[in-house]
């Protein structure tokens, strides 16, 4: 049997670097050799792009000046990956059959990489490009969701410049929009990086300028008494939901600390809620991913409120964490699908996207008059 050479890309100029490098030595091992040759590409956090032997443990020391330099072309019909030297190719590194992007954030979960490689007609794993920036852009995603009559928790959406030019102003005016504690979140990043949980005006100076520092755009969300409940799809056209899981996170909220750092946080699968409840989170998430157009995979986020069992859509994670703790994988794991298997699922929905999208007219011969 052929084995497909599967592109596995990771790094990248982001605030979750370091996750993606977490999540890359997951998919790298648990892909079946039987099936695929892996190339790792490295992507440096000043944006290099690398490869070469033990690359993923070269990037993760900073050791990446044995590697070797790379480019790929956006260009159709040509899948080469080319060694670069100053500027100028030298010679054909390899030539991939498909890319799994394990990029978290800015430049690998916000479209710019699948527009990339859906400009060199490239397969890849998970969403295309519409999908990826609307879920990555936080207040964009809101509207969206608020637009197919989702739930989700009320939010306002601030320019970093409003922030830089009068930050006393724009805290006025948030602290009419709503009570405390609220979030302040970069509207572009994930993995908790840049979020704040405010309780006081001190709080919310604090939490602005900390998500202004990775984005020009800053989401505030009003916060709620609630359990934080996560369930994962997988699927094009007719996606499905995994089990229901519920995280119980060792800090005041799920927080980059919570979740790679201390170690303590509980994951609980099933999650303890009544059927109902999780039948109608598993159906939400559908019609989110739906809503989107999303593709291939997706983990995603919901607010079970304490009081009044409301539900909330929190987000949608088109490249969702694979490290050992990553829910996505645990609950499909739980719902019957092992790690190894759900990859060569995700490998084989890229494909069958891919070939859909190559079926489709690109010319429109003008008929004559």
């Amino acid at each position: 049997m052929t084995k497909l050479l599967v592109g596995v890309i990771f790094g990248g100029r982001s605030g979750e670097h370091e996750v993606s490098l977490r999540s890359a030595k997951s998919v790298i091992e648990e892909l079946d050799k039987s099936k695929y040759e892996i190339l790792p590409i490295a992507i440096t956090q000043s944006g290099r792009w690398r490869t070469g032997e033990n690359a993923l443990q070269r990037l993760t020391s900073g050791n990446t000046g044995e590697l070797d330099p790379i480019a790929i072309f956006a260009e159709p019909d040509n899948r080469n990956v080319f060694r670069a030297e100053e500027g100028k190719l030298l010679e054909i590194v390899s030539k991939i059959d498909l890319v799994f992007p394990v990029l978290h954030g800015t430049f690998g979960e916000d479209g710019t990489l699948q527009g990339l490689l859906e400009l060199a007609e490239i397969p890849y794993v998970g969403a295309g490009v519409l999908a990826s920036a609307v879920a990555m852009d936080k207040g964009l995603f809101k509207d969206v969701m608020r637009a197919r009559k989702i739930p989700v928790v009320d939010s306002v959406l601030i320019s970093g410049m409003e922030i830089e030019d009068d930050i006393e102003v724009v805290m006025r005016s948030i602290e009419k929009f709503g009570p405390y504690p609220m979030f302040a979140k970069p509207a572009n990043l994930g993995s908790s990086v840049g979020i704040t949980k405010c309780n006081n005006r001190s709080d919310l100076k604090e939490g602005l300028l900390e998500a202004a520092t990775y984005d020009r755009r800053v989401l505030v969300e009003l916060g709620i008494d609630a359990r934080d409940i996560e369930v994962s799809v997988l699927g094009n056209d007719h996606p499905q939901a995994s089990l229901v899981g519920e995280i119980i996170p060792s800090d005041e909220f799920y927080s980059y600390r919570a979740k790679y750092i201390d170690d303590k946080s509980e994951y609980l699968i099933p999650a303890p809620i009544d059927e109902a409840t999780a039948e109608n989170i598993r159906t939400l998430a559908i019609e989110a991913f739906k809503a989107i157009d999303g593709a291939g995979m997706a983990r995603i986020d919901f607010l079970l409120e304490r009081e009044s069992n409301n539900v909330y859509l929190n987000e949608i994670n088109t490249i969702p964490g694979f490290t050992s703790i990553s829910m996505y994988s645990k609950l499909w794991e739980s719902t019957g699908l092992p790690f190894a298997d759900l990859l060569d699922q995700l490998i084989e929905l890229a494909l069958e996207r891919h070939n859909q999208k190559q079926g489709l007219q690109r010319f429109y011969e003008v008929p004559p008059l």
